[in-house]
């Protein structure tokens, strides 16, 4: 019996027609073909509150039902796909909200028995892959040269590689700004590329 793999989708882009929901869609495409099962969450459209509360300070579990779905669909994933756009060498505020209720204690990592919490913690995620893909106006270049491309340390250490996901893959396109059709439809080839790799 072959047993279905699951690949979370997460998009935080406010713009229901922005070109993160395009390579979504296109990873998505490939992601079906190729027999995964496709959990999608648009941030913005399920109204995903950022938020964190006092009362979940400790960070271990919820009052807010999404939140605890969005728990449930981080830790049976086998693979997970981020898609946002770069805002000031960061994700938007609704992605780092979700980071911070939803990488939670006991979901995305944890501490071995008798280590505090200023030990080092073990990733206890199940996917063992991640993509992450990204919009920006700023030229990859000078991105690189200027800003030292923060949004990678964020995604590839401190966020997947502290919950155990050891393959981390980033794409940065753009500048979006002025892009033909051409570029995007080759952008989109691009992601189309990268997830057919990492399967």
């Amino acid at each position: 019996m072959t047993v279905m793999r699951t690949a979370l989708l997460v998009i935080g882009h406010p713009a229901p027609g922005s070109f993160s929901h395009a390579m979504a869609q296109a990873a998505q495409h490939v992601l079906a073909a190729s027999g995964y099962r496709c959990v999608r969450h648009d941030l913005y459209a399920e109204g995903f509150n950022p938020v964190q509360p006092v009362p979940e300070a400790s960070n271990v579990a919820s009052d807010d039902p999404l939140v605890e779905a969005h728990c449930a669909d981080l830790a049976q994933a086998d693979l997970i796909l981020v898609f946002h756009p770069n805002w000031w060498s960061q994700p938007p505020a609704i992605v780092k909200g979700w980071i911070d209720r939803v990488f939670r204690l006991g979901t995305a990592y944890g501490y071995p028995e008798g280590v505090g919490f200023e030990g080092v913690p073990q990733g206890l995620l199940r996917a063992r892959h991640a993509l992450v893909f990204n919009t920006s106006n700023t030229p990859p270049a000078r991105e690189q040269a200027v800003f030292g491309d923060p949004l990678d340390g964020l995604w590839r250490t401190a966020v997947f590689g502290l919950c155990g996901v050891g393959s981390v893959h980033r794409r940065m396109v753009g500048p979006m700004a002025g892009s033909s059709d051409a570029q995007r439809a080759a952008w989109l080839d691009e992601v189309d590329a990268l997830v057919r790799q990492v399967l």
